[in-house]
């Protein structure tokens, strides 16, 4: 066994990169097997879908304030392009009684009143999905349990209303697309929206890139996280691709699930993206194993050790090196700890 080892190595060596590549790929796999990935994913799915009714109420009334200095047009535009794509799954009498009344209603003026009852319905359904999602992207690093229920908390429920404010100001734009984009610029500026679907995918990557710097507590540098995110952008995309595809093929058929059926489709499509969420994860584990760095000690670490470093008169160094897949109190990222095991 050991000689057809070696002898594997030797072979993959001969090509530059090959064996560190073949490395990295093992090491995910590794690490999603032990972490129970599609496990972590349905539950990271079935949170998210239980936030989408307060977080869609929320925003609408958000999204209020923003139509008002977009115009009459745009509001007209971004509400039958909701219908477009909401008409593909619910009936004619539910668009026309029931979400058409309420876009107009919430797109013509701000909305208070929703937005606060949107806030307290979702603030524990939008909060617990986003702790779920730290939690699990945490364990699949290797560092399930290093943060505390209290931090953790506090911590989705700020990216919750970070989250809100962003969605306010992008899904306005994201729901227009690009040929109403392109209506707006002079003729001599069409040639950007060439660059509209790179700049969404780049701005998904930064976001994907952000959400695994802030969801581990040992951090790498922020640039490390960059290539798990453009992993769980190509995963998602081809998963939505392949989704819409047996969509298409099953779409003239009698479903079994009756009214539920738009409801299952959208937590498969969470689910997709949990597990594409949850591999990037995985893969930026790994290379932090392969090619270990030193940590990025957080704003709080920092100002302790600045603390501790005036009282003493002697500068300290914060910087730790990461564990290694050996380590017996996180596990590292191809062992797994009782704290993080306990977590689950």
């Amino acid at each position: 066994m050991g000689l057809n080892k070696s002898a594997t190595r030797e072979q993959l060596g001969r090509v530059p990169g090959l064996l560190a590549l073949v490395r990295l790929l093992l090491g995910t796999l590794r690490i999603c097997m032990r972490y129970r990935v599609t496990g972590l994913a349905a539950e990271a799915g079935f949170f998210a879908l239980l936030s989408l009714p307060p977080l869609v109420y929320g925003l609408l009334g958000a999204v209020g304030y923003v139509g008002t200095w977009l115009g009459s047009d745009v509001v007209t535009q971004v509400t039958q392009n909701i219908e477009r794509y909401a008409s593909q799954f619910l009936t004619e009498q539910s668009l026309r009684d029931v979400l058409v009344p309420t876009l107009r209603e919430a797109l013509t003026g701000g909305r208070p009143d929703v937005i606060s009852i949107g806030f307290l319905l979702s603030l524990w359904s939008g909060s617990r999905a986003l702790n779920v999602l730290l939690d699990t992207i945490s364990i699949m690093y290797g560092q399930g349990g290093r943060r505390g229920i209290v931090r953790t908390r506090l911590l989705s429920l700020s990216l919750y209303f970070v989250s809100l404010i962003f969605g306010a100001l992008v899904v306005p734009l994201i729901v227009i697309g690009p040929q109403l984009l392109s209506s707006w610029l002079p003729p001599k500026f069409l040639f950007l929206m060439n660059f509209y679907w790179p700049l969404v995918g780049g701005l998904t990557i930064l976001g994907f890139a952000t959400l695994y710097y802030i969801a581990t507590p040992r951090r790498t540098p922020w640039v490390r996280a960059l290539p798990g995110a453009a992993l769980t952008l190509m995963i998602w995309v081809v998963a939505s691709m392949v989704l819409r595809l047996f969509l298409g093929a099953s779409i003239n058929g009698v479903s079994i699930y009756g009214p539920l059926a738009a409801t299952i489709v959208v937590l498969i499509w969470l689910y997709f993206l949990g597990i594409a969420v949850l591999i990037g994860a995985a893969f930026n584990a790994s290379a932090a194993w392969i090619w270990p760095m030193r940590e990025v000690p957080s704003l709080g670490s920092r100002a302790r050790e600045w603390v501790g470093a005036a009282r003493v008169g002697q500068p300290g160094s914060v910087a730790a090196r990461l564990p290694g897949p050996t380590s017996q109190h996180d596990g590292g990222p191809t062992g797994e700890s009782e704290a993080s095991r306990s977590h689950t």
